[in-house]
């Protein structure tokens, strides 16, 4: 799954990068996104007929939820189910958008304690499948989209964030389409331009925050086994 991670760039940043429009200020810069947290996202807007750089809540709510704590529960999507899930179909025929990341984190299990990775593309930002949804109306929220992990990324963890090269970016914010193609992963060549960080544990608790948490770190019982 993809629990944490980092976003950095300001609407200005994101709206050249993705040939869109702010209609929301990008929230805070931050190296430790948790769930529910308020997240930039890239949509289609019908009313612009454009793509408009917007904020969500981190946590994709059903309409049926009584409250927007269901939203903790759902801020992945499996890409092999997303298309006949009840929480998750509407959104991704008719709501689809692309989640900005720099990288993301995952934790390996080292004996009794935990080490955690960050896997990111330097100089790049990472276009994550993403699916939103109002919430009664009044509250955007969304889900990162998630895949099996391919190649040496499975040493961190069995599943990644679905990413989307630009190419892609496209099919995938008009709707419509063919499940299989729009969820088709990465060829693993491709990530080839992932590295997989070693860091701090620090980024486990959410009151950190910052560009240290992305510093590369010795992981001693793991350097040089993941690829």
């Amino acid at each position: 799954m993809c629990g944490r991670y980092a976003t950095t760039k300001s609407e200005a940043d994101l709206g050249e990068l993705f040939d869109a429009v702010a209609v929301a200020e990008a929230p805070a810069a931050s190296w430790n996104v948790a769930p529910t947290d308020p997240v930039p996202l890239i949509r289609v807007s019908q009313r612009r007929d454009a793509r408009v750089v917007d904020t969500a809540r981190w946590g994709l709510v059903p309409p049926w939820a009584t409250d927007l704590r269901a939203g903790a529960r759902m801020i992945n999507a499996r890409a092999e189910t997303v298309a006949t899930s009840p929480a998750f179909a509407s959104s991704f025929q008719r709501r689809r958008c692309l989640v900005p990341a720099d990288g993301w984190y995952e934790w390996v299990r080292t004996g009794k304690q935990r080490q955690a990775y960050y896997m990111t593309a330097p100089g790049s930002v990472l276009a994550f499948a993403g699916i939103w949804t109002m919430w009664r109306g009044e509250t955007m929220t969304c889900s990162v989209l998630t895949t099996a992990a391919l190649g040496g990324l499975r040493a961190v963890h069995d599943r990644m964030p679905l990413i989307l090269p630009r190419e892609r970016w496209e099919p995938w914010l008009a709707g419509g389409g063919e499940p299989d193609e729009l969820l088709r992963p990465l060829p693993e060549a491709a990530l080839e331009a992932i590295e997989v960080r070693a860091v701090r544990p620090d980024v486990g608790n959410v009151r950190n925050n910052g560009p240290q948490l992305t510093t590369p770190e010795p992981a001693a019982e793991m350097e040089g086994t993941l690829f």
